[in-house]
């Protein structure tokens, strides 16, 4: 279904199939760079309703079946890209505070005042930026494989740089599929690989529904020109649980350790053997320290709301 949310039209899917599951708590899931909500593995999903909550997922704009920002035109990526490295302000369509105001504006168009947020590598910024914006509103925050944006931090690996800025031969479907299956490839799990007919059926579902490369790019910029983030992650007061793969490639293990020292209280859960993407067995593995993480992040606001 779409909402109208912060002046745009965003595509949600809502677990909650009637009334009793609409009164549930919520886990809101934002998804990362250029990713669909298809891309959230349903054994998370569904792991997440049968513990009781109800889930939302989103596209975020510029991908998928939400509005796509075609009016504000292609982004030269390459020369932000040399004036982020030389300190310069970048020019971005729109920002990352834009993002969360999204997703916000998704709670807000379904009634709904508090929910757990929960973000994956860009979504993992977004859900930064939620925090941020409104933390009376975030039960709890949950940053996976994700940054603080901080510039000092290390880079990726060349190879999968390399990867990334090769260009698919064709904007044909096959064409996408085969890029795609490259970089997943090169930043997934070593530990944990998924078998390649269920990767290339993955991709080839996010494809057919709604890929944008200029929409992405948008996206890219709006990461880029994030430059605070980092130094505002040290007022927040939000139970924060971050999750990072020990041999992430793409966003490197130092990257989820400098979010996890910025925010007050934060638990670091390191995966070893996890790179940048949610295969089965690193799900089954994430499953129950964020259920745990929501339960006691809603003792902590029962416990305060008591004393009010």
């Amino acid at each position: 279904m779409k909402v109208r949310s912060n002046g745009i039209e965003i595509e949600v899917v809502d677990s909650a199939v009637d009334a009793a599951a609409r009164e549930r708590p919520v886990v809101l899931l934002i998804m990362g760079l250029g990713m669909q909500l298809v891309a959230w593995p349903p054994q998370l999903v569904q792991g997440l309703v049968e513990a009781g909550y109800r889930v939302l997922r989103h596209d975020n704009r510029d991908v998928g079946l939400s509005q796509h920002m075609d009016a504000l035109g292609k982004p030269r990526l390459v020369l932000e890209s040399v004036r982020a490295r030389l300190g310069l302000r970048l020019r971005s369509p729109y920002s990352l505070r834009d993002m969360a105001a999204d997703s916000l504006g998704v709670l807000d168009a379904l009634g709904i005042e508090q929910a757990h947020v929960v973000g994956a590598s860009m979504g993992g910024m977004i859900a930064q930026r939620v925090a941020l914006a409104a933390p009376q509103r975030v039960l709890s925050l949950t940053s996976i494989m994700s940054s603080s944006g901080a510039r000092a931090l290390p880079r990726p690996r060349a190879r999968v740089l390399r990867v990334m800025l090769r260009r698919p031969i064709t904007s044909q479907p096959q064409a996408l599929v085969e890029h795609y299956i490259r970089l997943f490839k090169v930043i997934g799990s070593p530990a944990y690989p998924t078998p390649e007919p269920e990767l290339r059926e993955r991709i080839l579902q996010g494809v057919a529904r709604g890929y944008d490369r200029i929409g992405s790019r948008r996206q890219m910029l709006a990461i880029l020109a994030d430059i605070t983030r980092a130094a505002q992650l040290t007022s927040l007061r939000v139970p924060t649980l971050v999750v990072h793969g020990e041999a992430d490639p793409l966003v490197p293990y130092a990257c989820g350790e400098d979010t996890a020292r910025r925010i007050a209280g934060a638990r670091l859960l390191g995966i070893r053997g996890m790179g940048h993407d949610l295969p089965p067995a690193v799900v089954k593995r994430l499953l129950q320290p964020l259920i745990e993480h929501f339960r006691s992040a809603q003792e902590t606001w029962e416990a305060r709301a008591s004393t009010v």
